[in-house]
């Protein structure tokens, strides 16, 4: 591997350099990723005829469960883990080096929301911070270390404690940013019913077990009239990407610019959906996963629009699924 292009993974600024990048990163994960070689051996594909990265193979995301993926002579000391709610296997991301996770998320975030340190951040992630190795605690404890703010933290049961920090932040007229499970921010406002006008509330989606699931626009309805906010932020992430997308509102998401969608068809997930607005299996080129790997064909369904904003419309079932675990098996 080039030693410069982690770094040049955060300097695109075209298409043109996403695209000779990603095909960079391809061929190196196609020749040094022991389990993304099989798959594409399997699947008769040659690297070196693939001249588009919309042509590249996605890794379905089943194999993170699976499988350890990591590209080159990487260990992974450090280890990401889903929850495996419903009984399912849980995944888990290898990471070989977790500054490169720290500068995706942070630039991100700064990207979207500009310096944590303009922030009090408040954490309602009861169900994360109950279990070791999660991605999602280790990006939020970092921007609540970045935002500098002493109210700054993650809170559970002392909601009460949280919500005075907040209005006391919101009196300094401080930017405040309250990120939460779903199950954790409904409980909070139907217990508390508080006035977070001027809140920046993010849900990081899930009911985990804990609630019915609702989809995301009663979700968001219900948190708006509740909070008495305008609009409810979203982080999508998962365990096996480095990067995320965020929603400032309506369920509309944007990538940073290392970090792209395409819609699979969901009746052949070898191919792509060329028109926008149709929904399908979402894909995802994530260039920060460079040592893992960079195209997984995820479990979630959305549809791409022609300003490059996604929605996530729901998860594929076990029948929606059938051709990827043909691909599997």
């Amino acid at each position: 591997m080039n030693p410069d292009l982690p770094d040049r993974i955060f300097k695109i600024n075209s298409r043109t350099d996403f695209h000779n990048i990603a095909l960079e990163i391809f061929r190196y994960q196609a020749e040094t990723n022991k389990i993304y070689n099989s798959f594409i051996k399997n699947l008769g594909i040659d690297p070196d005829t693939v001249v588009q990265a919309e042509d590249i193979p996605f890794l379905p995301v089943s194999f993170f469960r699976t499988h350890k993926v990591i590209s080159g002579i990487h260990t992974g000391n450090l280890v990401f883990e889903s929850s495996g709610t419903s009984g399912k296997m849980t995944s888990r991301h290898f990471v070989a080096d977790g500054g490169l996770y720290e500068k995706s998320f942070l630039r991100t975030f700064r990207l979207f929301y500009g310096d944590p340190a303009d922030y009090m951040i408040a954490a309602l992630l009861p169900s994360y911070t109950e279990r070791a190795n999660s991605s999602l605690v280790y990006m939020v404890d970092r921007l609540i270390k970045e935002s500098g703010c002493p109210s700054s933290g993650f809170y559970r049961e002392n909601t009460n404690e949280m919500l005075s920090y907040i209005y006391s932040a919101r009196r300094e007229e401080k930017k405040v940013l309250l990120i939460g499970v779903s199950y954790a921010l409904l409980d909070l406002s139907e217990k508390n019913s508080p006035d977070l006008s001027d809140v920046i509330v993010m849900e990081t989606g899930g009911m985990k077990g804990r609630r019915k699931e609702m989809i995301r626009d009663e979700l968001h309805s219900v948190l708006k009239k509740k909070l008495n906010v305008d609009r409810i932020h979203s982080e999508y992430g998962m365990t096996e990407l480095l990067s995320q997308a965020y929603s400032k509102g309506d369920g509309l998401f944007f990538c940073p610019p290392w970090m792209k969608i395409l819609i699979r068809d969901p009746l052949d997930p070898l191919s792509i959906l060329q028109d926008y607005g149709k929904t399908g299996g979402i894909n995802i080129i994530d260039l920060a996963n460079i040592n893992s790997c960079s195209f997984i064909a995820t479990d979630d369904l959305g549809k791409l629009h022609p300003d490059n904003s996604f929605e996530v419309m729901g998860r594929f079932d076990s029948s929606d699924i059938r051709g990827c675990n043909l691909l599997l098996e």
